[in-house]
């Protein structure tokens, strides 16, 4: 699933996707570092996965499902239906992923929830 986000990598995806959300702050503003970083981070992508499987808590709410729901569809809130948060998934179905800063915070946080989620079960 790196890889994949990989490709779109300098907009930071792999970056959320691997719970570095500072450094896919920066590669959103800045074209993954001029693009440069965005390259190099292909030789870097097994390193941020083995310390995300260290940090991110497994379960039933798988992460690549999320992440998918969350990129293609996080304004209309499936990815939180699919977490089980029903009540927020309908604020953000009605209010386009809550004007987008709740899509936005999700994209920030997102691993964090899914770990409390799995957490729970």
């Amino acid at each position: 699933m790196g890889y994949l986000l990989w490709i779109f990598g300098f907009m930071g995806a792999h970056r959320f996707y691997y719970g570095r959300q500072i450094s896919g702050t920066i590669w959103f503003f800045t074209l993954g570092l001029f693009f440069i970083g965005w390259i190099i981070d292909l030789f870097l992508i097994p390193g941020m996965s083995r310390s995300a499987d260290r940090r991110y808590v497994a379960g039933p709410v798988d992460y690549n499902l999320a992440w998918i729901l969350l990129t293609f569809l996080g304004i209309f809130g499936v990815h939180r239906f699919y977490m089980g948060k029903i009540f927020t998934g309908l604020i953000w179905l009605c209010t386009g992923g809550l004007f987008l800063l709740g899509w936005l915070w999700d994209l920030l946080t997102l691993n964090e929830q899914l770990s409390d989620v799995n957490r729970d079960y």
